[in-house]
């Protein structure tokens, strides 16, 4: 789920070492196209999961290099890199371990029990399988990764505290 596309697949391949030898993690990889093609990439420290300004430079200006000389987009394209964001999207198994008991979107590329989208408690991983406890139903639902086409997390006042509390601890590290 970090890519879409045969371009993101590419782009990830080039990003993700550079990336590592920055410490970070490539959480997603978008190629959006219109007059001027966009490259969005979502990264994060491996170390602590956030993203300040700095390593956006930094991953930025490497990625800006090796992109000139790999040259996966042959027109012109504007490099965007950003951290995830509060409402990030879940894109590795990991995630949902890691942001068990906040509020989550998912949706499916198939219908299970008549729809697509999903909503409720992310309650870990087991297996090849995301657990989640479902607005309004009783029984915890596990759903197969391989069936998640988007995932991401939803601003609630618990993700909000978790966010600052994280920061907090940055800073004082």
């Amino acid at each position: 789920m970090k890519t879409k596309t045969d371009m993101d697949a590419r782009i990830l391949a080039i990003a993700e070492p550079i990336a590592a030898d920055l410490g970070l993690r490539i959480v997603r990889v978008r190629v959006m196209g219109g007059k001027r093609s966009t490259v969005q990439i979502m990264a994060e420290r491996v170390s602590d999961g956030l993203m300040d300004v700095d390593n956006c430079a930094d991953l930025s200006r490497a990625l800006s290099s090796a992109l000139e000389v790999e040259d996966p987009i042959h027109d012109a394209y504007v490099l965007e890199v950003s951290s995830p964001g509060l409402d990030r999207p879940l894109t590795d198994p990991e995630d949902f371990e890691t942001y068990a008991g906040f509020l989550a979107r998912i949706e499916l590329d198939r219908f299970v029990e008549g729809r697509k989208r999903f909503r409720g408690i992310l309650a870990g991983f087991e297996g090849e399988n995301i657990e989640i406890d479902l607005d309004g139903e009783e029984d915890r639902a596990e759903i197969p990764f391989a069936w998640i086409s988007d995932a991401k997390l939803l601003i609630t006042d618990e993700l909000i505290a978790a966010g600052q509390e994280k920061k907090s601890a940055a800073k004082t590290e």
